[in-house]
């Protein structure tokens, strides 16, 4: 049976519209990013500056800076080491439920997928909140699939405050909801919401998700500010690379995330950099153009033009990389992670429900602590401490 496809820039009638020209603009930049516009004499008119603007950015991003890469780094470390000293922020995620109604082609939780579906009850999130914090745990992000029907923001705000009595610090990574029901997630005990909007094409992002409340681009791309507008502390952004142009979807989320630390300067602003991987039923989902050298570039460049987002590097990517990068610009790494439902309930992280995608990195939390202070840098649970 042919799936009806609906228009994926038209809101559905349930979906909050916010007054704003911020799509149009981030739209304006991804459009008007021609990579053979750029030479060396504009990347290194960008390096002599301390304050960028976003042709400084596009500049990094571009081909002509890959020969300056070690540049790119040295200036990315230092500018890293004078805002957010040697701290390195450690988290892990937390899937409590993979029920989906999207149809995205890459991710294994899309409703298509057969996979073993599973929704943790109040007595299992108790038991695998007490596990990770028993780990050493202070913060987590909790994870859902996209399904407003089985997993309902009543749902998570439950699971939400069930984490707030093991964990300081509590983020959000589910599917876009209005500002009154981020008001009331933040009641709950959120702190920060990550929302990674895959691809800024809108033409291409038509063709990766097919059906589902996710198919509206829009409604997607002003989650964040939905968030704001609702209480949250934080809000993070990101692409995933290798899903369409990279350097193009890199443009647009460090001019989003831009923007909008132009718009609410109060608000925290934090940045990932995923790249595909392989899923449950389909192991050829790879990272297409994106190898380590331009992911590197990606981060670099992020960094000089938004040298106060805190920038994520997950277990997406291997333990050497992420080694590395850690002593140039991240400032928050994952660890023991388990990307299926209810990784934590046992300790032999036997999940109850089918991972999104598989991990390069499974170190365990005292393995990630341990080796951060080997490099010199100071492993950090928690920023925040409630009085």
């Amino acid at each position: 049976m042919p799936i009806k496809r609906t228009d994926h820039m038209k809101y559905l009638p349930q979906m909050e519209v916010l007054e704003s020209t911020m799509l149009d603009d981030v739209l304006s930049y991804h459009s008007a990013f021609n990579d053979a516009d750029f030479t060396e004499k504009d990347v290194r008119a960008a390096l002599q500056k301390t304050h960028l603007q976003p042709r400084d950015f596009m500049a990094l991003l571009s081909t002509a800076a890959l020969p300056f890469l070690e540049e790119m780094a040295q200036k990315a470390h230092a500018v890293t080491r004078r805002h957010f000293g040697n701290s390195i922020s450690i988290f892990t995620p937390i899937y409590f439920a993979n029920y989906c109604e999207n149809l995205c082609i890459y991710c294994g939780f899309n409703s298509h997928n057969k996979i073993k579906r599973a929704r943790l009850s109040d007595e299992e999130l108790h038991r695998e909140c007490q596990n990770i914090a028993n780990e050493g745990f202070e913060e987590v992000l909790m994870l859902t699939g996209e399904s407003p029907h089985l997993s309902d923001v009543k749902y998570i705000g439950n699971a939400v405050k069930i984490a707030r009595q093991y964990f300081r610090q509590v983020g959000l990574e589910i599917y876009p909801v209005n500002t009154n029901d981020y008001k009331y997630l933040h009641e709950c005990g959120v702190d920060y919401v990550t929302v990674f909007q895959e691809t800024y094409n809108s033409d291409k992002y038509e063709t990766l998700h097919l059906a589902g409340n996710k198919r509206i681009f829009p409604y997607r791309f002003y989650a964040q500010e939905r968030a704001i507008l609702g209480g949250m502390r934080g809000v993070g952004f990101a692409a995933l690379l290798g899903l369409d142009d990279y350097q193009k979807d890199a443009l647009a989320t460090g001019i989003h995330a831009w923007l909008m630390q132009k718009k609410y300067p109060y608000a925290e602003i934090s940045l990932s950099c995923p790249r595909l991987r392989p899923i449950i039923n389909n192991d050829k989902i790879n990272p297409k153009d994106v190898d380590e050298r331009k992911l590197t570039q990606i981060l670099c460049a992020y960094r000089l033009f938004l040298p106060f987002a805190s920038i994520v590097v997950s277990s997406r990517e291997n333990a050497h990389y992420r080694n590395n990068i850690v002593k140039i610009m991240a400032t928050k790494l994952s660890a023991g992670v388990c990307v299926g439902i209810g990784g934590h309930l046992e300790k032999n992280h036997k999940e109850v429900g089918d991972e999104q995608f598989e991990i390069s990195d499974n170190r365990s939390f005292e393995e990630i602590y341990t080796t951060i202070k080997k490099l010199g840098l100071q492993p950090v649970t928690s920023e925040y401490i409630y009085v």
